[in-house]
């Protein structure tokens, strides 16, 4: 069983209507999003308790828990196939590949901004990765109970995978890419995104069919891959039905 704390993210996954033992409040929390979370955990029969304050900070496992609290099962990942299998029906199609990011909170936000910029799924590593933990899913805002996410054991056979399957594979390289903005991303898309440090592995960079980068007015280290994230999906999103751009 795992514990996910906060307003939001509990109230979005009784929303999303996964196994949930029940639900933990503070004893005198009930005011704002509290009762929401009380009204669908009754809707759904799910069982309330009352607790004291350290009973709720030693099972969040921290004091940022907002007095509320869901036990619930070990977050489920779905498998590639289900991913395509959505994907065959649709004719733009917009995945995210995340190699090695390994800050669970730059995966909680890549999770919310995949979210809202209808990505249809998002792959991660099984090794030398953050998976989705309590800590994500906060993060996320609750995202991350919406998003199907696919954990696999080698990221460069999936990504074989989905380039049979029609998929153009975009590698986002702030040194060897070109402009973000001088491609068609029309079709079905994945966008690969680096680790906060040393970017996309060079076995992985080699599977892309070509690399992007964001064009920047003053010269730094580089973008959080999270902001990174964001402003490259939203040019994908904005973009990808007008096909007067390049392939390459």
């Amino acid at each position: 069983m795992q514990a996910i704390y906060g307003i939001h993210p509990v109230a979005e996954a009784l929303k999303n209507g996964g196994s949930i033992e029940k639900v933990i409040l503070l004893k005198e929390g009930k005011q704002g999003g509290i009762r929401e979370i009380l009204t669908i955990a009754t809707q759904r029969g799910i069982p309330v308790v009352y607790r004291d304050r350290n009973y709720l900070d030693i099972t969040a496992g921290t004091r940022q828990h907002q007095g509320v609290i869901c036990i619930f099962e070990e977050y489920r990942y779905v498998d590639i196939d289900t991913v395509l299998t959505d994907c065959t029906s649709r004719e733009n199609s917009l995945i995210l590949i995340l190699d090695s990011i390994t800050d669970p909170q730059n995966l909680g936000s890549l999770i919310r901004t995949a979210l809202c910029f209808g990505v249809n799924g998002l792959i991660i590593p099984e090794d030398r990765a953050a998976s989705v933990t309590p800590t994500v899913i906060k993060a996320s805002a609750g995202a991350a109970m919406h998003l199907s996410i696919v954990r696999v054991v080698n990221l460069s056979r999936t990504i074989d995978r989905l380039k049979e399957e029609g998929f153009w594979i975009y590698g986002a390289d702030a040194g060897d890419g070109g402009s973000l903005h001088d491609f068609d991303y029309s079709g079905h898309t994945g966008l690969v995104m680096g680790s906060e440090g040393r970017g996309i592995r060079s076995l992985v960079k080699k599977k892309c069919d070509l690399l992007i980068s964001i064009p920047m007015t003053n010269t730094i280290d580089s973008l959080n891959v999270s902001v990174a994230g964001g402003i490259i999906l939203y040019e994908m999103t904005r973009n990808r039905n007008k096909p007067k751009g390049k392939r390459g």
